[in-house]
């Protein structure tokens, strides 16, 4: 069955792109690095409280059923729940699975120490059980994610990790996408450099990679308008897309969207920054217009402000404040285009 994915990936490698082909995935996959922490509030009662598995499965199928995402990344048991409740039959939504949890994303972890070294490969998903019912259940689609430590034996380890995954999902037919984190601890190099370190590991780790085994697309950290072009503008083929980082401000989440769209991203997956909002819906219903260019990031933080009030839900942050941009890589270019 083919998704809106499908048609919008499809539009893009063609050279047919406008930006409502524009990709938007959510992250709900945080309970895989941590644990308790990763439902979210429920901000509808006072004070807010900490969702329950059940209800944060529950928040899920809403935004499945909103039919605005193209890809709703979850942990495998989590699948299953929402399978349980027919939440994607004959949706457009496509359902992906974490294929691997490096130790860097175990940093949720309540007085956890993990992201103080080094990231090191893990994996525990089942691929082979994922796709065996796709596409009445499970799916054929998984992220993996990798970061790069300038460390000639840990980084021997990362790539050999994920050949053997590669290897594995061609066993099983199964399609991915392939995430290139920053370096998670201080390796000693600066913002430009990081993109610039970054970039140089995605194409050295695709390069011996055959088309038939390569991602679908990628995933990565938006270090800046110059890094983002270089690596859009290497490979016509590569489909890039960038990665939410942290809650930051409601602006920070608009001026993500615009920028990367402008700079030649395809794809956000947002995971902190719609899993940590008042009203996520709302601000779903936002991102998408800032994506297609109907609005921009300010005027749709005004908005979103205006249906927290309607909604009579108390924002976390003043207007004044959440209209900041809070994250240093996206101050330049915003002050550019203002």
């Amino acid at each position: 069955m083919l998704t809106r994915l499908d048609r919008k990936l499809a539009n893009i490698r063609a050279g047919r792109y406008k930006p409502t082909d524009f990709i938007i995935a959510d992250a709900k996959d945080s309970d895989v690095g941590a644990g308790v922490t990763a439902t979210g509030f429920d901000y509808s009662v006072k004070p807010p409280r900490r969702r329950s598995r059940q209800e944060f499965i529950a928040q899920i199928e809403e935004i499945i059923q909103q039919d605005i995402v193209d890809i709703m990344l979850v942990s495998q048991s989590n699948l299953d729940l929402l399978d349980e409740r027919g939440a994607f039959l004959g949706s457009e939504v496509k359902p992906a699975i974490r294929g691997n949890l490096e130790t860097m994303c175990w940093g949720a972890v309540r007085h956890g120490t993990y992201t103080q070294t080094p990231s090191m490969p893990f994996r525990d998903a089942n691929l082979a059980r994922a796709i065996a019912n796709y596409p009445t259940s499970g799916t054929d689609l998984a992220l993996y994610s990798v970061s790069f430590s300038n460390d000639v034996e840990r980084d021997v380890r990362t790539l050999n990790a994920f050949a053997e995954f590669r290897a594995e999902a061609a066993r099983n037919n199964f399609k991915y996408f392939y995430e290139v984190f920053n370096p998670s601890v201080d390796i000693g190099l600066d913002r430009e450099q990081i993109g610039e370190f970054v970039n140089d590991h995605i194409i050295k780790s695709l390069a011996s990679v055959p088309r038939a085994d390569r991602p679908l697309f990628l995933k990565t950290p938006y270090n800046g308008p110059k890094a983002l072009e270089e690596l859009v503008n290497f490979d016509s083929e590569l489909i890039v897309g960038v990665l939410g980082g942290g809650a930051g401000t409601t602006r920070d989440t608009f001026e993500l969207v615009a920028q990367s769209e402008r700079y030649g991203a395809r794809l956000a997956l947002f995971g902190r920054k719609i899993n940590l909002a008042e009203a996520p819906l709302h601000l779903i219903v936002l991102m998408r217009a800032v994506a297609d260019g109907t609005l921009g990031p300010e005027e749709a933080v005004r908005a979103y402000h205006g249906e927290l009030q309607k909604l009579g839900l108390t924002p976390t942050r003043a207007l004044v404040d959440d209209r900041q941009i809070t994250e240093d890589v996206l101050k330049v270019a915003a002050a550019k285009a203002a």
